[in-house]
């Protein structure tokens, strides 16, 4: 196999920001956020908007019940305001 071609599998944390739910795993995904976790070590944190803790197809049922359209979490995410 070829050095330096992979890219470095660690674990990390992944939290879905609906629901708060977060689950430790492996990946190549980085991010310069961290959370200390259950075992004491601090791993980076990736933020997910749905993970199977929220979306309907796992659950059964839409746990989120208003979060506004698409143009709404645009304007909040970017910090605009409609004029």
């Amino acid at each position: 196999m070829k050095p330096n071609t992979h890219p470095e599998y660690k674990k990390v944390v992944f939290m879905d920001t609906n629901s708060g739910f977060k689950f430790l795993t492996g990946a190549t995904k980085w991010s310069n956020e961290t959370i200390e976790w259950e075992d004491g070590n601090t791993y980076p944190l990736i933020k997910v908007e749905v993970s199977s803790d929220s979306h309907p197809f796992y659950t059964g049922r839409q746990k989120f019940a208003d979060r506004g359209g698409r143009a709404d979490r645009f304007m909040k995410k970017y910090n605009m305001t409609t004029k």
